[in-house]
């Protein structure tokens, strides 16, 4: 069987980033546009189902259960989405939110196709999970396949294991930086800072500054916690400042000086221009601190645009890449979620029916317009209404280089692997010199690669 391989996404990434550079993008997110935004998010509805009427002949009455999302407005937005389905096909669907953290939506997962279980029709999937679920999961190419092509190639690859179609795009996902620019303004700063350098001295003294009114004042936040979100973010800032992509040509290659540099940089970052809780933070921790007025920087995914319109920082950020290191470019970890059937569902064709709705150019759109989710579909990214709400497609930042995890090398060890990297990660957060933990992190991997 082929193993995933999501380093076929930087070709969709590539794509999106030429047809942002075509539109004509929103240059900022000033309190005017900002509640605008915000309206037309609210506004928004999920569009009809197409061919509702046979659908409701052949299914309607059956209900499934869709493992869906859990963060900012998403869960929201599968809601929505789902009493229109239903709405329009008589099929019920039962949307559950996966668990917090992706490593323990991994695990449900894992438990339930090993039992065989059919408690679960259909469900989201991280774009580094399809290689090792593909085994219990329905091929989805003799139904979808039409639809599949009007999607990026790159991701359509990347769900496709063995020549099956095992998981239908949905929407992607890339790193970038939010900042506060009122308070840029306030402390002197023109422009959001182009290094890791440059953050940390702005995040210093606008923290410095704050705190004289808010004590729970930090300059930067980001996902700290030992899971999945630390992988990405440690690559990132490994990547940026020329520490190579953790696994490099099949070995172990974190076990560098300069690796080992920006760890020790975040390491000192801790407790003095970030709380010392960072270590605990997931995405929704990490968001609600920024969204509160508690933070001047947070790394997060773009899902976080849509959900900080209705916090009190509105009207008061805007977006932009990440920093990086020196000389080096700035990068994204490419991230995203993709969908698929259960082999041991009992309803497969209305879990089939739903997939097709949600992957459709009308619930895509809808989808990255309430929750700003970066379409799939090239058309969808270039439409007027998509582009005009979501800054995060600006030249700029689409066309950022973006670095994937190593699944290519680790394939369905890929979790394990995962485990390692953001446990030793997370241990140099909390204190421990990145020269001490890293040789160990790239022991254990290069045993995995084996």
């Amino acid at each position: 069987m082929k193993h995933l391989r999501v380093f076929v996404v930087l070709g969709f990434m590539g794509a999106i980033a030429l047809v942002a550079s075509l539109s004509v993008v929103a240059a900022g997110s000033t309190g005017t546009s900002s509640r605008k935004e915000a309206a037309t998010a609210a506004a928004v509805k999920p569009p009809p189902v197409a061919n509702a009427k046979a659908i409701r002949t052949k299914y309607g009455g059956q209900k499934i259960t869709f493992i869906g999302d859990n963060i900012g407005l998403t869960h929201q937005r599968d809601l929505k989405l789902a009493a229109q389905f239903t709405k329009d096909t008589g099929i019920k669907i039962n949307v559950v939110p996966h668990p917090k953290a992706s490593t323990d939506a991994y695990a449900q997962l894992a438990r339930n196709f090993s039992s065989h279980s059919s408690s679960i029709d259909v469900a989201m999937f991280d774009v580094v999970w399809p290689g090792a679920f593909a085994p219990y999961l329905v091929n989805l190419k003799p139904s979808l396949g039409g639809l599949a092509k009007i999607h990026a190639k790159g991701i359509v690859q990347n769900g496709t294991i063995g020549g099956k179609l095992v998981v239908m795009p949905w929407f992607s996902d890339y790193g970038i930086l939010y900042y506060r620019k009122d308070l840029l303004k306030k402390y002197g700063y023109s422009h959001p800072p182009g290094t890791w350098a440059e953050l940390g001295t702005m995040a210093k003294k606008i923290q410095a500054g704050e705190r004289k009114d808010n004590p729970n004042f930090y300059g930067f936040v980001w996902q700290g916690n030992a899971y999945e979100g630390l992988t990405c973010d440690a690559l990132e800032w490994i990547a940026s400042s020329g520490g190579g992509h953790i696994i490099d040509n099949g070995k172990a290659s974190i076990d560098n000086p300069k690796a080992a540099a920006i760890l020790n940089t975040i390491r000192g970052w801790v407790g003095s221009i970030a709380p010392r809780g960072v270590t605990t933070y997931q995405e929704t921790e990490s968001l609600n601190a920024f969204d509160a007025g508690d933070a001047a920087f947070l790394r997060n995914w773009p899902y976080a645009y849509s959900a900080s319109q209705t916090s009190s920082v509105k009207g008061k950020f805007d977006v932009t890449v990440l920093p990086h290191g020196g000389k080096n470019r700035s990068v994204a970890t490419i991230g995203g979620w993709e969908l698929g059937v259960s082999k041991y569902s009992k309803h497969q064709g209305a879990a089939i029916e739903w997939i097709r709705y949600l992957a459709s150019p009308g619930a895509e759109k809808f989808t990255a317009i309430f929750s700003s989710n970066p379409p799939t579909i090239p058309s969808v990214a270039t439409n007027k209404a998509v582009v005009k709400i979501n800054p995060w497609l600006k030249p700029k930042i689409a066309n950022v280089a973006r670095v994937a995890r190593p699944t290519r090398y680790l394939k369905a060890k890929y979790q394990q692997g995962s485990t390692i990297i953001f446990q030793g990660i997370n241990q140099i957060e909390n204190g421990q010199n990145a020269n001490s933990v890293l040789p160990r992190i790239a022991s254990e991997l290069n045993r995995l690669l084996k």
